[in-house]
């Protein structure tokens, strides 16, 4: 059987019967993509606003990366990190030119650097006491699948069936200063929070309870941790979102991946030199993290986004004034927030049928929380884009009746 195009049924059976049963996928086959857009294997074109989830923010096909992938895999793609690559170091010295931290670990995922991060501010509390163990997180939040990241996500549904997870993890509610302020005390070791909750809806924090948290990691010799996984690496307009406010309220670690090589699996994890120096040498690694293709694709992704940022702001303004704009006529949506192109429309009422029926139209969205609309284009949607998924939610919503 040749593996170069399989009809969709072929496809859905195959994974049905040899793959693990754990996504919940649309039934949707796609084949390729250019800017956007997508086709699938019929031929019928979507216009893209997840984006692999957040991830291919320069779209599909983008000719400097496509350039950039096929140079380096004809060239060098892995030697692992017992070796010195020619893009670490580069990448690394952008990333604290453009995030005000100093030193970058390489993941693979959000999730890894997830994990990164909390055996950072276990270190950080075991060199102070063997009772600074304690981790304060935000209800409603979500970091990654792995037992680790879990302990730390707020959101029982992807915790209960793991449980018992790492222990000495508080949760309190996004926002709420006097509840952080009760949960923290000198037995903490680290505060870790969403700038802007992704999995949560699309549910932004505000800056005073951020710089509370700041106050409070300084006050207790705790590490304050944002996770810009969804949120960071240009989403919001800005470079990371903590640079939503002014001046930037400064974490001491910092973890993204998603757009970060536009595809290719990537992530980071980013810190002070008072964060850093916990990780000594040997107790931390990462076989694929970094490696010549990811690193070497990551700089040219951020050499376009310099000049993106401006076009990101200014297209999700436009883009949300329109969803607002629309909202009015429906008693169903009460709410469009978000920052950049990272957009949630707050439903009433389930959304998973509005999310099939603009599937039908020709429009990619996803569904979180199971009331949110999520939009995470790419970054390169122009504000005719925007209006062309405007007309067909426009139809969605006109179409549907709830009960």
């Amino acid at each position: 059987m040749s593996t170069a195009h399989v009809a969709a049924p072929d496809v859905v059976e195959l994974e049905k019967e040899y793959l693990l049963q754990n996504y919940g996928r649309y039934p949707l086959v796609l084949h390729r993509g250019d800017g956007p857009y997508m086709w699938d294997v019929n031929g019928k074109r979507y216009l893209d606003l997840i984006a692999g989830i957040g991830v291919n923010a320069l779209g599909q096909n983008h000719p400097r990366i496509v350039k950039a992938i096929a140079e380096q895999a004809a060239c060098l793609i892995h030697t692992s990190n017992l070796f010195y690559n020619e893009y670490q170091g580069p990448l690394a010295k952008r990333i604290a030119e453009v995030s005000g931290l100093a030193r970058t670990f390489f993941t693979n995922s959000g999730t890894e650097s997830t994990e990164g991060a909390l055996k950072m501010i276990k270190a950080h509390g075991h060199d102070i006491s063997a009772e600074k163990y304690e981790i304060v997180s935000l209800e409603n939040s979500f970091h990654g699948r792995s037992l680790g990241a879990l302990s730390i996500t707020g959101q029982p549904k992807y915790r209960k069936d793991f449980e018992p997870l790492i222990p000495g993890v508080k949760f309190v509610p996004a926002n709420d200063i006097a509840a952080l302020e009760a949960a923290v005390n000198s037995r903490t070791a680290g505060i870790c929070m969403e700038w802007i909750q992704g999995e949560g809806g699309v549910v932004p924090l505000d800056t005073a309870f951020c710089r509370r948290a700041r106050e409070l990691a300084d006050e207790f010799d705790a590490l304050l941790c944002f996770d810009e996984t969804q949120c960071g690496v240009g989403r919001t307009g800005k470079y990371f979102a903590y640079q939503l406010s002014d001046p930037p309220v400064m974490p001491d670690i910092m973890i993204a991946a998603k757009p970060m090589a536009c595809g290719i699996p990537l992530g980071i994890l980013v810190a002070n030199e008072r964060a850093a120096k916990a990780i000594r040498p040997g107790m931390h690694g990462s076989t694929f993290g970094g490696n010549a293709l990811a690193a070497r694709v990551a700089l040219e992704f951020f050499d376009v986004l310099e000049d993106l940022l401006p076009q990101i702001a200014e297209t999700g303004d436009y883009f949300r004034a329109e969803l607002r704009r629309i909202a009015t006529a429906y008693s169903f949506i009460s709410e469009v927030r978000g920052y950049g192109l990272m957009i949630g429309i707050q439903l009433t009422v389930p959304g998973g049928d509005l999310v099939s029926r603009a599937r039908e139209e020709g429009l990619l969205i996803n569904c979180t929380h199971d009331t949110v609309l999520r939009f995470l284009p790419p970054y390169i949607l122009t504000k005719a884009q925007v209006d062309e998924a405007v007309e067909i939610l426009e139809k969605v919503f006109a179409a549907v009746r709830f009960e």
